[in-house]
């Protein structure tokens, strides 16, 4: 794997660190969003699951386990985490789930047709704006008539900490300097008011949403995962914050102390929102 591949995510995806810290995240947001697939009470019609950026593969080992009569696959660009996943699926003995290196901006190594749904969480930390509608093209062609494109994707938690506001405002700036930012500003990542259209200019129909709202505050379920979260991604993360000249180093590291701080304050309170939205493939005919 080249080193331009590796820099198209913005935490070295072959760090054991990063791998652990998405781990936990997989988890913490399926649960915050109600399950593997909240939005479907009937996955009859599903035989066949692409999953684009599966990392350590948690939501595919998951959804394997959980209906497994349903071919699971996820792909990656970090041969670390796929193996990972691949020795995870073997320990589980889960025949239905299956893992594979690939670039995700790139032609996708599979025939046409080969899945009934296709899943994209957190992509948001590798594509650039031309890299979207490539994606939406490339799903279109993997999916059988009927087929369903499942996007998820998020902005910035609101706080009522202003160390971890600030981390925030600097994260998305640095995505906006690396020419990585949907937002016309950069105060946003940008993604989830463009899903929907992403869908339409691609040709899907029956476009449908799904939102979700993870209460962080001190004292709720998620606020230890939340913590743990911020508390491993800020160190993960200061190579790339660093990079673009918007903070020194020293003021990175005092900006992150005050933040744990902030957020183990029992007057703490944060919310983080997820988008999911989803639409079929034109049947043929």
């Amino acid at each position: 794997m080249s080193s331009s591949d590796q820099n198209k995510y913005f935490i070295d995806v072959e760090h054991g660190a990063e791998m652990a810290r998405l781990l936990d995240q997989e988890r913490l947001f399926t649960k915050g969003m109600g399950g593997l697939l909240a939005e479907r009470s009937d996955l009859s019609g599903i035989h066949s699951v692409l999953d684009i950026g599966c990392g350590p593969g948690g939501w595919v080992q998951e959804l394997a386990f959980t209906y497994p009569d349903i071919e699971a696959v996820g792909i990656d660009i970090s041969v670390s985490m796929i193996e990972f996943a691949r020795d995870q699926a073997q320990s589980q003995h889960l025949g239905n789930a299956y893992f594979q290196v690939m670039d995700a901006t790139k032609p996708l190594a599979f025939a046409d047709g080969s899945f009934d749904l296709i899943n994209a969480r957190s992509i948001v930390g590798f594509m650039r704006p031309a890299d979207w509608p490539r994606l939406m093209q490339e799903c279109l062609r993997l999916l059988r008539p009927g087929g369903v494109l499942r996007l998820t994707e998020a902005d910035n938690g609101l706080v009522t900490s202003p160390a971890l506001e600030t981390v925030h405002r600097i994260g998305t700036q640095a995505f906006f300097r690396a020419g990585q930012s949907l937002s016309p500003t950069g105060y946003f990542l940008g993604a989830t008011p463009l899903l929907r259209q992403f869908l339409q200019k691609a040709g899907y129909q029956h476009i449908q949403h799904m939102a979700h709202a993870i209460d962080f505050s001190a004292g709720s379920e998620a606020h230890h995962g939340i913590f743990k979260d911020m508390q491993k991604l800020i160190p993960l993360a200061q190579p790339f914050l660093l990079k673009w000249g918007l903070i020194t180093k020293e003021d990175l590291e005092r900006l992150y102390q005050e933040m744990l701080a902030e957020m183990l304050s029992e007057d703490f309170c944060g919310v983080f929102f997820l988008l999911t939205v989803w639409g079929e493939k034109p049947q043929i005919g």
